[in-house]
């Protein structure tokens, strides 16, 4: 697969796109061995609980999605028109037969006579035409079908980019799921130390019985948020599995992405520059715009009915006949007495007199003397053709109005995913930076609070509010991270940046 033309990517509702090339690069090297193939359907399948990494899940996605082959299969259509097209240019070439019987009164159609019996006879033609000149049709044609196929091809690039990018998306779900049980595991691990030692200070008098009932109720409240983390990676690795048109119920695991804590900070570009950059890019913008050119040449098609046919014709014909044109063969002489004066005195005398038999020609023979041949030029001038070529102009104009005002959509979505992408970063990072700070500051509260409640300062239900309170802190940054730092890379691709992290 061309790994330069992967790199464009079309933003959805979301405002998100990724790359082939850089998408390649989030996944880590891995040593997996590649994707099986069904034998029953041809779709990729993974070996059972196989580690996955990005670029793995990609392949697996474009092979399996039933889009994208029908985006291919247009694109074969379209290349299968577009070398009938060029073979339109060749001379054509036909065979004819045909077999007669008649009885009766009839033309001898060797020798055009009338006879009155029952004849047999064959005809053969070969014809061959060639267009000379038709007013530019089979050449704007082919230019009109080679933009199609390009255009095609760069939709089949924008059915791909939106497969990867919803293998992205449940991809990184998937991720976030993973850290944030991981965050639940660690907290419920300081629930349990802290539900332990409070036991020991039961156990010892030192401490009221009822710390310890809270301190349990924070436990099960820490279970059922692990549970929830969990419940969260299993539906989010359906839908990654889904996204791949593979069985949910298969068990996998992905392969981690290294995404560093983000440096926030305003983008180096406003939107209407990288909306610049991106007109040049995404494949959907440059499949519009040719179509508009395929449909402007479609209107010089259109107009070519407009101009004089000239063909080139030639033609072999032949026939054959059961009674046909015959042959004359000598037989022999006969002797035909005859009665002459001569001085008045009569005598006889014998004439010789040849004899003649008929034979008609065999069908090789009467093949080969029959044959006509022709050649000739045609010259069709269309005078009135009941408005059919007009009516043709007005449909391919109207074509190409069509795909112009579908270009202009097309850009218009651009921008407007653009500049939802561009506020949805400043909004990100606005989050990110006010979680972080909710983080650092529960951190610090929490700390406080743990130590006043080891020292017997406060209860177990003001020490569980500050824990829960930093526990839905650290999740809510870890959300914050994964979505800044991807709408940032969003903004940097449609720039044609390279995606490192």
């Amino acid at each position: 697969m061309n790994t330069r033309r992967m790199r464009f990517l079309r933003i959805g509702v979301m405002g998100c796109c990724f790359g082939w090339s850089a998408l390649t690069s989030l996944a880590q090297s891995t040593t997996n061995p590649p994707a099986a193939v069904s034998p029953a359907t041809g779709d990729a399948v993974i070996a059972p609980s196989q580690q996955l990494s990005l670029q793995q899940c990609i392949e697996i996605a474009l092979k399996n999605n039933i889009t994208v082959r029908q985006s291919q299969l247009q694109v074969n259509n379209s290349n299968v028109q577009l070398q009938q097209s060029k073979l339109n240019r060749l001379p054509n070439l036909n065979g004819f037969a045909t077999q007669n019987f008649s009885s009766g009164f009839n033309v001898n159609p060797v020798t055009n006579q009338f006879v009155e019996r029952s004849i047999l006879s064959n005809n053969f033609q070969l014809t061959s035409s060639v267009t000379v000149y038709n007013g530019g049709i089979l050449q704007n044609t082919i230019r009109q079908n080679a933009l199609l196929v390009q255009s095609n091809e760069q939709n089949l690039l924008a059915t791909q980019n939106n497969v990867i990018l919803l293998v992205v998306q449940n991809y990184l779900n998937v991720l976030t799921g993973q850290e944030q049980l991981a965050i639940a595991q660690r907290q419920a691990d300081v629930s349990r130390s802290q539900y332990e030692r409070t036991q020991k200070l039961v156990n010892a008098g030192a401490a009221a019985e009822s710390a310890l009932f809270d301190l349990q109720a924070q436990r099960a409240t820490d279970e059922l948020a692990i549970v929830n983390a969990q419940n969260n990676i299993d539906l989010a690795k359906v839908a990654l599995l889904q996204a791949m048109n593979l069985f949910g119920n298969q068990a996998i695991s992905v392969q981690p992405v290294s995404l560093p804590d983000p440096n926030v900070a305003d983008y180096d570009a406003s939107p209407q520059q990288v909306y610049e950059i991106a007109t040049n890019n995404m494949p959907d913008v440059r499949a519009a715009d040719l179509r508009v050119r395929s449909d402007e040449v479609g209107v010089r098609v259109a107009r070519g009915n407009y101009m004089p046919l000239l063909t080139l014709n030639g033609g072999v014909t032949t026939l054959y006949s059961n009674f046909g044109a015959q042959r004359r063969i000598e037989n022999g002489v006969t002797q035909i007495p005859q009665t002459i004066t001569i001085n008045g005195i009569q005598q006889t005398i014998l004439i010789d007199q040849p004899n003649y038999s008929f034979e008609n020609f065999n069908f090789a023979e009467q093949f080969k003397n029959n044959q006509n041949r022709s050649l000739g030029l045609t010259l069709q001038v269309p005078i009135f053709n009941r408005y059919q070529a007009r009516t043709r102009v007005q449909l391919a104009t109207i074509n190409r109005q069509n795909s112009e005002l579908q270009a202009d959509n097309t850009r218009l979505a651009l921008r407007q995913n653009i500049e939802n992408a561009y506020a949805n970063l400043v909004a990100s990072g606005n989050r990110y930076r006010a979680t972080l700070t909710q983080v650092t500051a529960f951190e610090q509260a929490f700390r406080a609070s743990e130590n006043r409640f080891n020292a017997g300062a406060i209860n177990a239900v003001d020490y569980n509010i500050a824990k829960s309170n930093l526990d839905r802190a650290r999740a809510s940054l870890v959300q914050a991270k994964y979505d800044y730092v991807f709408r940032t890379k969003i903004l940097d691709f449609y720039q044609n940046k390279p995606l490192t992290f």
